[in-house]
């Protein structure tokens, strides 16, 4: 049990760290106007018409980096800074949340397979916690409850494991149509890169630390019943 908790404040402490990294690149390239003049809202419309997309929305939403795609009713959702900036940041992060909606459109299936995975996950994710913590405090005489937990924290892994190729995939897409769009200069596609990789790394970081603590908790289920 002491391994589990060690293990998930090393990657609370590295999560944290890549956010902030985040942050602060977002911030800088924030500064960084781009040489187009187009804001966030109208990068995102433009990369959506290219891909020949009509039927999703850009609105702006509450939030700092709450920006997203929503499969179910069509919207690219981008926070204030990014809707109105016209910087490589605002750019960068409009064309990666299109870069959904374009494997929506193309049915990716990898986000096929994640959206469907999200109903699961979203029951699954307010129990896991405790259940878990009671297959813990109660597996030597009830073991079963401990094996629930794993399925269930298999299932919100396996989700991080699948986001993986997805957010990649959006990121490449966003990527290599502002360098043929031409809504970066060469200057300043280094910089768009850089930031999306950094937001790549958070998904990283998650699905290893899910990853880790799975394997942890079987290990744990598996000394025991050895015991028994």
């Amino acid at each position: 049990m002491n391994s589990i908790w060690l293990v998930s404040m090393l990657f609370v402490g590295i999560s944290m760290l890549v956010s902030y990294r985040l942050k602060s690149k977002f911030t800088t390239y924030s500064r960084i106007p781009l040489f187009s003049g187009m804001s966030g809202k109208q990068v995102a419309e433009k990369m959506l018409r290219d891909n020949g997309i009509y039927d999703v929305s850009v609105v702006s939403v509450d939030g700092f980096l709450s920006d997203h795609y929503n499969p179910l009713n069509k919207t690219v959702n981008l926070s204030p800074d990014v809707f109105s900036g016209v910087n490589v940041a605002s750019a960068a992060v409009a064309a990666h949340e299109c870069g959904h909606a374009v494997q929506h459109a193309t049915a990716y299936p990898w986000l096929t397979m994640r959206s469907k995975l999200v109903p699961v996950v979203q029951f699954s994710s307010g129990l896991i916690q405790w259940v878990l913590l009671g297959g813990i405090l109660l597996i030597k005489v009830f073991p079963q409850l401990l094996l629930i937990g794993i399925i269930l924290f298999a299932v919100t892994t396996l989700f991080s494991l699948i986001t993986l190729p997805v957010e990649f995939d959006a990121s490449k897409r966003a990527l290599a149509w502002l360098n043929t769009a031409g809504i970066t200069t060469r200057e300043e596609y280094p910089k768009a890169k850089d930031a999306l990789h950094w937001a790549a790394l958070t998904y990283l970081v998650a699905a290893i630390a899910s990853l880790v603590t799975l394997v942890q908790y079987i290990l744990i289920f598996l000394g025991n019943r050895d015991r028994n």
